[in-house]
C-alpha cells in the first residue's frame, strides 16, 4: 500500500493523509484518525486498513 493508494473511499482520504495525522497531532487509535481527517466515519470499511496504518506506523516509531 503506497502513499497515494486511497483508504477512505466515503471522504476519499489517502494513506499519506493518515500517516501525517499520526504524525503531526499523534494519533494513536482509530477514532484519533477519524477526528483528525473524516477516514472510517461514514461506512467504517476501512478501518481494517486504518488500523493497519497505525499499527505499522506506531510500531515504527519507537
Amino acid at each position: 500500500m503506497n502513499g497515494d493508494t486511497i483508504i477512505c473511499n466515503c471522504n476519499e482520504i489517502y494513506k499519506n493523509e493518515i500517516l501525517k495525522a499520526i504524525e503531526e497531532k499523534g494519533c494513536k487509535t482509530v477514532e484519533d484518525v477519524g477526528e483528525a481527517t473524516g477516514a472510517g466515519t461514514i461506512c467504517g470499511g476501512c478501518i481494517d486498513d486504518i488500523q493497519e496504518i497505525l499499527d505499522h506506523a506506531l510500531n515504527n516509531s519507537k
